[in-house]
């Protein structure tokens, strides 16, 4: 099937209507997408926000608009502006990240760090980190006992991070990673800034969350990062993580219902294909088995009396993928050429496809909440 949906789930897409100038919310039934939008579901977020999402999926009336086949062949590069185009399946959530949240990618963190945003430097001090660290961390529960006896070890090595904090620590690092209706779906271009020489795909597993703190559901993201400018400062974590066209998410949310849930989630693996225009192949995974803090709880540490979110949001759960396989030159690591194909992919939630481009090179991101409330005023929407 199209973008690599399981059949019987309960899928929710948004696609681009030309005829509209707008967007629409729809459903897979079959091979066949449904435009449901209507006033009782004007956006994915008022959807979430009903007491059984799949439910009102399942019951409203659907208006057919092509095939799963026909939108993924629209999904291109060059895509043609009078057909309907996948966007990213969510609309009003903000979207939010937490890193650090497995053992393996909290070492490349360290990594970043001390070699402070250069590659060149990576390689020695991961064998030096690695020698001190060990593979002790996959086992440490945050905040416990174990953990904080573990942090004044390392802070008598000399090896103490930031990033092992939030790693180890009790409290989770949870961050803004894009804006309201900034991502970009499967088939779009993901942007990386200029600046960056040294940077990678981060395959991750996505939850949907609504007002109330509700997990909704699961899709797949690309939290694009750039190595080299976090790396020279944890400050600059805004610079290296939100650029034009630096997430995706996709290609659609999957509601949980009797057939896929949460522990659906926490049994995840994710598989990352980086096909390079000079031949070049990354082939990895991230496995949601040795995350090191639990989903549940990575939604309670976003949201809750210290924190609300109106409109529900999006929430990138990190990765174990952290590549560093050499692409050019002895320990010089892998990052990515423009053009590389990225493919995450899950076989309940899909495949996410995107190709590398400079963030300035992306389409520039021109349509707001402000623009589609006018456009859903303007179609009686809302």
């Amino acid at each position: 099937m199209s973008f690599g949906l399981e059949q019987g789930g309960s899928y929710v897409l948004r696609v681009w209507l030309p005829d509209a100038e707008g967007p629409s919310v729809c459903r897979v039934n079959g091979d066949t997408v449904e435009d449901i939008t209507s006033r009782h579901i004007p956006t994915v977020r008022d959807l979430l926000e009903l007491p059984d999402p799949v439910r009102a999926l399942r019951a409203a009336e659907g208006r057919p608009l092509c095939s799963l086949t026909e939108l993924h062949a629209n999904a291109i590069e060059t895509p043609e502006q009078n057909r309907p185009q996948l966007l990213a399946p969510c609309d009003l959530q903000p979207i939010k990240a937490c890193g650090v949240t497995f053992a393996a990618s909290m070492l490349e963190r360290v990594i970043e760090e001390q070699a402070q945003g250069d590659d060149r430097k990576a390689a020695a001090i991961r064998v030096r980190c690695t020698e001190i660290i060990g593979s002790s961390l996959r086992d440490v529960v945050p905040g416990s006992e174990d953990a904080m006896a573990l942090k004044q070890a390392l802070i008598a090595e000399g090896v103490w991070s930031q990033y092992l904090e939030v790693g180890i620590g009790p409290d989770a690092e949870v961050f803004s990673k894009a804006q309201v209706l900034s991502a970009v779906g499967s088939g779009a271009s993901v942007g990386l800034h200029p600046i960056s020489t040294w940077n990678n795909p981060e395959p991750e597993v996505v939850l949907a969350v609504n007002s109330r703190g509700e997990i909704r559901g699961a899709t797949l993201g690309n939290d694009v990062n750039l190595r080299d400018v976090e790396g020279r400062s944890a400050l600059l974590l805004g610079k290296a993580k939100d650029n034009n066209a630096s997430c995706a998410l996709g290609p659609a949310i999957r509601l949980f219902d009797d057939g896929y849930g949460l522990d659906d989630v926490r049994r995840a693996r994710l598989e990352l294909i980086v096909a390079g225009e000079d031949g070049f192949i990354l082939d990895g995974h991230s496995s949601m088995r040795e995350i090191s803090r639990d989903p549940a709880d990575l939604v309670a540490q976003t949201c809750g009396a210290h924190h609300q979110y109106p409109d529900g949001f999006m929430l990138m759960l990190g990765t174990l993928f952290a590549p560093t396989l050499d692409r050019d030159t002895p320990g010089g690591g892998f990052t990515h050429k423009l053009g590389d194909r990225v493919t995450i992919s899950n076989p309940q939630l899909g495949r996410l496809v995107n190709t590398v481009r400079l963030s300035t090179d992306c389409p520039p991101w021109d349509f707001a909440a402000s623009h589609l409330m006018r456009n859903l005023a303007a179609r009686g929407l809302i």
